[in-house]
């Protein structure tokens, strides 16, 4: 029987142009076909739309696409990994951006629990509720923008070298550049700012941008190489940095956070 993969290769032309298509190599889509025996969830769309639907996203991974009377479903994503999904995404827009008022509308609605990560969530909320746009963004300015430069230093390079633009970002831009994404044309910010970071494992979770999620070893893999060596220090700071106010439970979040998929990955190892 013919699988969904083959059929793939066979409609575009073979494994090259199939690689070629997909931005990898050759001998990924070998791979796929004869050792993993499935296509990575990153790359299911991808195939979809280089085939021009003549292989459905169902048919290459029926465990993401259950339904195959909705050709344009979401893919099936656990409830932990859309949990995992918002908290990257909560900490993504908060940090890689100045707040806006849809900002701070949409923290002042979040609820919280008697859990220390639900205690910040509703800490995180009510200071949404009480301060001011005005405030909240001078207090950004403060953290991360500053004159010659803010409190904290978001970015890997910096944490882990004690310089801006050094090989930490080099790797990033390589592994990203494997994934097949690429800093927007309109952010200037390096990509290894952690605001950056997490919107990126947002992504490789949930999947987006014509994606569909990405496998969970490279979930971990590109959080063990590039938010795990700085990511829980870098969020302590920030938890304690003089100019948080708002901020202090963001860093909370993200401290808790840190120490919640550590220990995930490791028990999935």
């Amino acid at each position: 029987m013919v699988s969904a993969l083959e059929k793939a290769i066979e409609v575009v032309g073979g494994q090259t142009q199939l690689a070629r298509l997909l931005g990898v190599k050759q001998a990924n889509v070998w791979h796929w076909l004869n050792k993993a025996d499935r296509v990575p969830g990153e790359y299911v769309l991808a195939i979809e739309t280089a085939t021009g639907g003549q292989v459905t996203r169902h048919e290459l991974r029926p465990d993401l696409y259950p339904d195959a009377q909705a050709p344009d479903a979401l893919p099936s994503i656990p409830e932990e990994d859309l949990w995992r999904a918002q908290i990257y995404a909560l900490l993504g827009r908060s940090l890689a951006r100045r707040p806006d008022t849809a900002l701070l509308t949409a923290l002042a609605q979040l609820k919280g629990d008697d859990s220390a990560m639900g205690q910040a969530l509703a800490a995180l909320a009510e200071g949404a509720r009480t301060i001011s746009l005005e405030r909240a963004q001078d207090e950004y300015d403060a953290l991360f923008i500053g004159l010659p430069r803010g409190e904290l230093v978001p970015y890997a390079s910096f944490y882990r070298t004690g310089f801006l633009y050094e090989r930490p970002l080099a790797k990033l831009r390589g592994d990203m550049q494997k994934l097949g994404y690429a800093r927007a044309d309109q952010v200037s910010e390096p990509e290894d700012h952690m605001g950056a970071l997490c919107e990126l494992m947002a992504l490789l979770i949930r999947g987006g941008d014509g994606r569909g999620p990405a496998e969970l070893k490279t979930q971990e893999r590109l959080y063990q190489q590039h938010v795990a060596p700085w990511g829980e220090r870098f969020f302590t700071d920030l938890e304690q940095a003089a100019s948080a106010k708002l901020y202090k439970p963001v860093g909370t979040i993200g401290r808790l956070f840190m120490t919640i998929e550590t220990q995930a990955f490791a028990m999935a190892a």
